[in-house]
Formats: C-alpha cells, structure tokens, sequence
C-alpha cells in the first residue's frame, strides 16, 4: 500500500505543521495528572480551540473545521511529529464527542459540545465498577426518574482524568428490574454536585491517574441523559467502538514512539550483547507502520459509507501490545539505568520518559475493554466460534 496525497492535502498538513510550530509551549508542561499540569493542559486545549485545533473533523459550528477521517490522520501525524503536549480531554473529544454527535440532541449539542472542544469542560469516563470492569452488563449503580430528574446512587472505579475533571459520562441501571445489557441509560453527572464524591487512585508513578466516584443520591436533570432510556448499552458500544478501533490511539502516538526506539537503538548499538534487541526495534518500526497503513485503509472505507464493528477489537489487541512491546525494548536498551524515578536526581529526561511510558503501557491491555474480552469478542463474533 502506497499513501499518495493531493494538493489539498499537502497543504492542510503545511498548516498544521506551521501553526503548532508557533503555538506549541516552549517547555514542556507538568503531568496532567497533577493539579498545576492539569490546568497548564487545559489552557493548552484553549489554545488550539482558538484555532479550530480542538477536535478537526468536528463540524466548524462546534469548534471544529469538518474535515475527514484523513485530514485527521494527517493532524495527528504533525501534531506527534511536533511533540506536542497531550490531551487531557481525550475523554471528551475522542469519545464522547463523536458519541454525542451521533446520539445528542440539537439541545445537548449546543450545551456540551463547544464547551468541549475549548477546554472549558474536561471529561472522566465512568463505566467500570466493583465488580463491573470489562464487563459493563454487570453494572449495578442506579439513576432512578423522578420527575424530571433521575436519582444516582453507586459506585463507579477506575475513571481516568475524574480527580480533576468536571464532569464524568456514566452507564447507569435505570430499570430496577433488568439485567445484564437491558435497562442501562448513558447519563452526564457533573463531578462538583451535591453528593458526588471523588477519591484518587495511585497510578504506578504516585499520581493520580485514576479515581473512584460514589455517588449518593445524587440529582441531575433528565436532560443529562444521552437517547432514549435503556439504550445505554447500545450507546457505550458506539462509544467502545471510538475507543478501541480508531479515535483514542491514533498511528501517529505509535510511529512517533518507534522512531524515538530506533534512534535510541542507534546511540546505544555498540553496547548491545544481546542480538535479538535489534530484531525487536525492527519489529515495533514495522509494525507501527503497519497499524498506520491499517488505519488509513480504515477511514478511507468510513469515508466511503462503511462502518467498523467488532474488528474494532483487532485494532485495540494490536495497539495496546504493540505500546508494549515498543516500550519493553527501550528498558532492554538503556538497561538498569531506565529503573530511575524521574524525580530521583540520577535520572535524566530521557530515562524518565522511557519509564513513564513504560509504566503507561501496562495498563493498555486492560484499559478499553481488557485484551482477553478482545479476544472472546473476535472468537465470537468475527471468528463465529462457539463459546466455551
């Protein structure tokens, strides 16, 4: 497969390029998974709203500049090249963005989506819970209707971004009697209402990357509620799909990360007894740019009218193991020395992004439905395989 731009094209991706080469911070800013990194991203997301950067393929009535699935490829491509910071509302413009787009009232467009792309409203995702992890049809926290209000109550776990985030988009039980995929409404609760409370959970670095939210008696309007009642579950797919097959992890994350693999290979070859190092990085260069070339073949199909279903699983397996293996071979390369916390005096800028990635790519496998659901979805549903 030969990638052939046009005109348009070209152009697009010069002014992308020229624009983040006049925008992007000058340092690089905090872990957006503490307070003042947090807040430094979000005016960085004010920043590229100012532009219609915010979220590309958005209709440019909500802040976007309507352009397709390969002018937003091509954006990612320029926006990774650049090493520009990352976004602390993926959440929002990379899942439930699309999701309200496809599901969202006039109304509920107009109230949320700008609000979105301008950074002024950062998401959490609130599907997990105790007891409910991959498996979003045990989900036992409740929104019962009263009047024009529904009633929460449980407990949501695992909610990147909710520690500092403003508000959270949740599957809740809105029919008491239901069970498993039947009677689960996709409900918006703002993290500051009366009776929400929010407690951090420790990433493997000490930050707070995650949260768990409780939720007691809590009342939002019924305006908040996305679709009709007890379509929640077909909605989370449509936004599963966003997550794993396409929007959340763009090629470019992958292929920016591979080249970094190669030159660092390159500074440290001579020290290399081991020969399969070499066999590695150049299994994680080609397969970064096999997942690009997959995912261009992907939003030219989109753009021709099809659709990604369950194959949406193929692609979260592939990347979330390729992050993996990509970062595994970097700690192989620089050795004991990658063990360093960034915030030892030891440890240089290097090391300490190659850990921090490192300790990120652990959780690819899980997050976005784990890997062994994956699997059970393609055996089922791809394969027509019968289950065990």
């Amino acid at each position: 497969m030969e990638l052939v731009y046009t005109a348009e094209q070209n152009a697009f991706r010069a002014e992308v390029r020229e624009w983040l080469a006049q925008h992007i911070p000058a340092e690089p800013l905090a872990s957006f998974d503490t307070s003042e990194g947090f807040e430094q991203h979000r005016e960085w997301e004010k920043t590229l709203a100012k532009g219609n950067w915010g979220m590309v393929t958005w209709p440019k009535a909500y802040g976007g500049r309507g352009c397709n699935l390969i002018e937003w490829l091509i954006f990612e491509e320029e926006y990774y090249r650049a090493e520009a910071p990352l976004r602390v509302n993926q959440n929002g413009i990379f899942l439930l963005g699309p999701t309200l787009m496809e599901y969202g009232s006039d109304e509920q467009k107009a109230r949320f989506i700008s609000k979105m792309a301008s950074g002024e409203e950062i998401w959490a995702q609130g599907w997990s819970e105790p007891g409910a992890g991959s498996d979003m049809a045990a989900i036992r926290s409740t929104a019962v209707r009263d009047g024009d209000e529904y009633v929460i109550n449980g407990q949501k776990v695992w909610s990147t971004r909710a520690v500092f985030a403003d508000w959270v988009f949740c599957i809740f039980r809105t029919d008491p009697e239901s069970s498993r995929h039947r009677g689960l409404s996709f409900v918006f609760v703002p993290l500051d209402a009366e009776g929400v409370t929010v407690r951090p959970i420790e990433q493997l670095n000490g930050l707070p990357g995650f949260a768990e939210i409780f939720f007691d008696n809590v009342r939002v309007p019924a305006f908040n509620r996305l679709g009709e009642e007890g379509e929640g579950w077909k909605i989370a797919m449509s936004t599963a799909g966003f997550e794993r097959g396409l929007m959340l992890r763009s090629p470019a994350r992958f292929q920016q990360s591979a080249k970094r693999l190669v030159e660092l290979y390159r500074q440290k070859r001579q020290d290399i007894l081991d020969s399969s190092i070499e066999d590695s990085v150049v299994r994680c260069y080609m397969d970064a740019e096999a997942y690009a070339l997959s995912t261009y073949q992907t939003a030219s199909r989109l753009m021709a009218g099809g659709s990604i279903g369950a194959e949406s699983s193929c692609n979260k397996i592939f990347w979330s193991e390729l992050d993996l293996h990509i970062y595994s071979t970097a700690m192989s390369l620089l050795g004991a020395r990658a063990e360093i916390i960034p915030e030892q005096g030891a440890a240089d800028d290097e090391l300490g992004s190659w850990l921090d990635g490192f300790l990120f790519a652990q959780s690819g496998p899980i997050y976005a439905g784990t890997n062994e659901i994956q699997r059970n979805i393609i055996a089922e549903r791809m394969l027509e395989m019968p289950r065990g």
